[in-house]
């Protein structure tokens, strides 16, 4: 069953690395565009400068009719455009810039949480001190889980109950 997944796998992780990157997002968009008017180009037998037109009306989904595929291959060449374009391109660049408008000001810096978690220590450290004047057992921790990311075959780790809301500015 792994070697079922594993090409799903790849798959996904490809797509995370193509949608963090604005620079490849850019550069696939615009390359798909040029690939695409140079065939439309040669099959419909139209000018470069109209090829890249269709392309880019047709990529964008607009489609004003001024120029329209008349062959089979130039029919398909739109459909594949079209649905790459609405199905994969264009959704990935909307959602990288969407992430990059959305911050959360309320999430913990590197510094805090390692603050965090060395309060933790000292509070457990006391914690125990005390017990030990007082005779109490202090319950062991539980074994630590590695945190899983997505697509991991680790455990899911619940999400935190922050609303993501800004603080008021001061």
């Amino acid at each position: 069953m792994e070697v079922l997944l594993l090409p799903f796998r790849w798959i996904y992780r490809a797509l995370v690395w193509f949608a963090n990157s604005p620079r490849t997002l850019i550069t696939s968009y615009l390359l798909m565009i040029v690939v695409a008017g140079v065939i439309y180009g040669e099959v419909e037998q139209r000018s470069p400068a109209d090829a890249v037109w269709w392309a880019v009306v047709t990529a964008s989904t607009v489609g004003y009719g001024d120029i329209s595929p008349t062959t089979w291959a130039g029919r398909t060449l739109a459909a594949l455009l079209i649905s790459t374009m609405v199905l994969l391109v264009i959704p990935l660049i909307t959602a990288h810039f969407a992430s990059r408008l959305i911050v959360d000001d309320d999430a913990f810096e590197h510094e805090e949480q390692e603050q965090l978690k060395a309060d933790v220590r000292r509070m457990r450290a006391l914690v125990e001190e005390l017990a030990a004047r007082q005779g109490i057992e202090v319950p062991p921790l539980p074994p630590v889980q590695p945190v899983s990311g997505p697509g991991s075959a680790g455990p899911r780790v619940a999400r935190s109950g922050r609303s993501g809301r800004r603080r008021p500015r001061r």
